[in-house]
Formats: structure tokens, sequence, C-alpha cells
């Protein structure tokens, strides 16, 4: 039976601090073979972490059904008050595994990395820059890689043909690029990558267009509405999901224009554990950024589908290209 009044019963909730959260699905389902090094490198990617943060930060670990002494190390942090929010489940998939970390808060940001990034200094005050910049910026990744224009940014191309913001410009950080490509086994990758990028300038900010998906800022306003579930465990449409919810608000994907992050792989490195942390402290975060109404169904199918379409042609592409400027002996490359 019950006696008396619930003294919580009807109180809303108080206004949280927290004004950016980020969140990391954790899957080690073993420490054999290919998840040999597997807790060494999430060792090394929650350190980063936690070196990198501002104080006001909400982590979120999602355990999406790994090795006990994962579990182990996990359960330690989360006693130790050094993660805020600590999920266990099975092997539930990974964007799924990722929808139980956004559901039940109202943080303003929210990073989605993967448990193998290892963060640099200054990744949180860079991507705050970006979004207090450029009103429309709805994603902001922190490793630029090349020809991510072409993946989920019809949107930002068709607002800013004839805008002279968007531009082709110099790599700032051409070893970083390289350095990503080869984490995830590319041996190489076309000379002319190296040098320029398609990009976007406001307000003093440079950017890239497109943003990968191993580790990204979003704007929170664009999961109001999520699904419960997801049927891939990887790949499939499962990183689909994660690319229209932006679309939908007419946001746009971007990424700093210099590397913040270092994608780890599988396999340790000595490399990995030289990496130190110094952080601009002085810098004052901004908030409360313009967020966006679900733009109407028809408007939503012309920026999804038919820019899409038209984008992928490559005489389309080969004259915007022309177009933006980009010398002709790499338009080929593009």
């Amino acid at each position: 039976m019950r006696v008396g009044f619930n003294p919580h019963k009807d109180k809303p909730l108080e206004k949280v601090a927290f004004n950016h959260q980020v969140i990391i699905p954790v899957f080690i389902p073993n420490l054999e073979g290919y998840y040999a090094d597997g807790l060494k490198i999430l060792k090394l990617c929650l350190d980063s972490l936690f070196a990198t943060v501002h104080s006001n930060t909400f982590i979120t670990i999602v355990n999406n059904g790994s090795d006990a002494k994962v579990v182990e190390y996990l359960d330690a942090l989360f006693n130790d008050g050094k993660i805020h929010e600590l999920i266990h489940t099975t092997n539930i998939g990974k964007v799924n595994a990722i929808l139980k970390g956004l559901a039940g808060n109202n943080i303003e940001l929210v990073t989605i990395a993967d448990s193998d990034v290892l963060f640099l200094s200054n990744w949180q005050q860079e991507t705050n820059k970006v979004f207090a910049a450029i009103p429309k910026a709805g994603v902001v990744g922190i490793v630029p890689q090349y020809r991510t224009f072409m993946t989920r940014c019809e949107n930002i191309l068709w607002s800013n043909l004839f805008n002279k913001n968007l531009k082709f410009l110099p790599v700032k950080n051409p070893e970083a690029l390289e350095h990503f490509y080869k984490s995830v086994g590319w041996d190489d990758i076309m000379k002319y990558h190296h040098d320029i990028a398609l990009g976007y300038e406001s307000n003093g900010v440079k950017t890239y267009l497109g943003s990968g998906h191993f580790v990204a800022t979003y704007k929170k306003d664009m999961f109001d509405e999520i699904v419960t579930f997801i049927g891939f465990k990887m790949g499939g449409l499962s990183e689909d999901y994660l690319d229209q919810c932006p679309l939908k608000k007419d946001y746009w994907r971007l990424t700093t224009f210099d590397n913040f992050a270092y994608h780890m792989g599988n396999v340790y490195e000595n490399w990995m554990s030289e990496v130190t942390h110094s952080n601009d402290e002085s810098y004052e975060f901004k908030s409360d950024f313009p967020t966006s109404k679900n733009i109407n169904s028809v408007e939503y199918y012309f920026k999804s589908r038919i820019l899409r379409k038209i984008f992928k042609s490559r005489k389309v592409r080969m004259l915007f290209f022309w177009h933006k400027n980009l010398p002709k002996e790499m338009i080929a490359t593009y």
C-alpha cells in the first residue's frame, strides 16, 4: 500500500547546468583478435575526452554489449563521477544505442563519437565558434575529410551558389588529413585533395563543407522527435538517419578548419599515448544558438532528393567547380 504523498509529485525539473552532451556507444564484445586492443583504445579515448571538455559537459556512455572487463572499467568511471550517465544494454546496434543516449535530457549541443576517437585540445572551443558564427550550422565535425561536400550538403550548395563565402580553401592541416585516411586503411588519396577543399567562411570563421560520422556535434533540437528502433547493427540505413535529421530543419553540415581529433582504429600505436592537451581556458563558450522548425514536405523533398540527384551529375559538378574558381587541373579529380 501507499502511505502519504510523494514529495516529488508534480514538481517540475530544475533547469540543467549542462549545455553540451557527449554520447559514446561502446561495443567491445571480447578482448581478442580484432578487439584485442579495444579496452586500451577506449581508455585513451575517454582520458582525452575528460582532458578537453569544460565543466558543463554531460558525458553519456552506452555500453552496447561489451566484455565484462570493459563493463568493470565503465562502472568504475561512473562511480568516480567521471561520467554522468552509463547505460548498459545487450548489443542493440550502434544507432539504437545512440538513441538511448539522446532521450531523457534537453541539452543544447550533443556530440556523437565512436569509442576510438582521440580528442585534441580545444575541439570543444572550435566547435562552439562555428555554431556561434554560422546560424545555419546544424552539424559540426572536427576531423576534415576530403569530398565531404558530396554527402548531404546539397542544401548548402543551393543556398550559396552565388555567395562568395562559399569557396575553395587551402587545407589547413594536410598531415592530419592524410593521417585519417591511413587510420581507415587507405594507402593514399589524390594529391590535390591534400591542398584544397570546398569551404564556407562567415564572421571570420572558416569551415569545410560536410562532416564525417565518427565524431560530430549536433544541435539537439533536430532530435525532438526520434525513432525508437533502427534495424541495423551498423551501416545500412542507420547512419542515413543521422544524416536526414539536419536536413529536415535545413541545417548545414560543416567541419572545423583545423583538425581536432584523431581516429585510432582498433590497433594501438605508441603515438596515441604521446598526445598531450593544453586547452584555451580563456574562451567564453556561447549558448542559445538559433534553432529552426521543420521545413515543409515539398521543400524537404526538393533539397533532400531532387538537389541530390542534380549535384550527383558530373556535368553539374564540373560547372559548379568552374564557377567557384577551382583550378582546371583539379576539376577532373573532383
